[in-house]
């Protein structure tokens, strides 16, 4: 493994990893009662995120040209399965770090509200007393959370199916549209700036059908009108079909690859 593919596993570690703990702030929103901030310090954490997709596209790019240019030294689809495996791995890690990053962005939320500076709030969690209160956040998932899972007439089934789709999509969109290039290099920018429209689906299935289901849901456990167990049980599915989406995009990755080249041949 060159320094190159370990940047881009990292970069898509961390891209998965801050989006499966959008899920903690959701439940430090309820506990606290301030939903509204506890979603804006979770969209500074996303510029962690937006900023490692900011440099993974260019590091995926310039993979595949060097590809086609030394085709004899390509081990591309195996490099892409990995930087696939990573996009799992992240969300595992995420799902574990959930209820310590929890407990941390409730203090975070309660911090926020008592001095309104971001900057503020940011700089005291490097102080050794802000890494104490990390420390002591530290917990892992509660075995009950799993065992307790079931099927019953409470289970979204539909928003867990979208939202194992939609991750799938969102997962495979840029990696396949990239590596499509390698397929037909005479395409290949074409090729690349199909990864919108793949992502604008998955983006469209989560913005507008899947997240206001959980917004909705979230009110309805703040206002008292569902309990905060049923609401935990479907984060932990929202999580699961999360990591069966990334695991299900290596399946994806080739036929959807050949699917991007054929379309941009074709326009």
């Amino acid at each position: 493994m060159d320094t190159q593919l370990f940047a881009i596993i990292i970069l898509t570690l961390v891209i998965h990893l801050v989006g499966t703990l959008a899920f903690a702030f959701r439940i430090a929103g309820i506990r606290t009662g301030h939903i509204a901030i506890a979603f804006s310090l979770f969209n500074a954490v996303v510029l962690i995120s937006r900023t490692s997709n900011s440099f993974q596209a260019p590091l995926l790019a310039k993979r595949v040209e060097t590809s086609i240019l030394d085709s004899a030294s390509s081990h591309l689809q195996w490099d892409f399965a990995l930087i696939l495996a990573a996009a799992s791995f992240g969300t595992v890690i995420g799902g574990l770090l959930i209820p310590t990053v929890q407990r941390v962005a409730t203090g975070a939320v309660a911090s926020f509200k008592r001095r309104r500076n971001l900057a503020r709030l940011m700089l005291k969690a490097l102080t050794p007393r802000g890494a104490s209160v990390v420390m002591q956040s530290v917990a892992l998932p509660r075995y009950q959370n799993l065992t307790s899972l079931r099927v019953s007439k409470e289970f979204p089934a539909v928003y867990v199916g979208m939202n194992f789709l939609a991750t799938a999509l969102w997962t495979v969109g840029v990696l396949s549209a990239i590596y499509a290039g390698s397929i037909d290099p005479e395409f290949r920018v074409t090729a690349s700036s199909l990864s919108a429209v793949i992502n604008g689906v998955a983006t469209i299935m989560m913005f507008i059908l899947i997240d206001p289901y959980l917004a909705g849901l979230t009110d309805d456990v703040v206002a008292g009108e569902a309990s905060e167990a049923h609401y935990r049980r479907v984060l932990v599915w929202m999580v699961l079909s999360r990591l069966a989406g990334t695991v299900f995009a290596q399946v994806l990755l080739v036929p959807g690859a050949h699917l991007i080249a054929a379309v941009a041949r074709w326009i």
